[in-house]
């Protein structure tokens, strides 16, 4: 189960887009955060990539 985090930024003229998944890892099992710094079309692409 991926849990999905996602906060608005803005820095000048550019909005950017902070997108946090949780992913298992194969090796160990646990849960890690991968966080990802992306504009606002890309977000989906990336939750919903494994």
């Amino acid at each position: 189960m991926a849990k999905k985090s996602v906060a608005s930024l803005q820095t000048g003229s550019k909005r950017l887009t902070k997108a946090i998944k949780m992913v298992k890892s194969p090796k160990t099992g646990a849960y890690i955060f991968v966080e990802s710094i992306m504009s606002p079309e890309k977000v989906s692409d990336f939750l919903n990539k494994k």
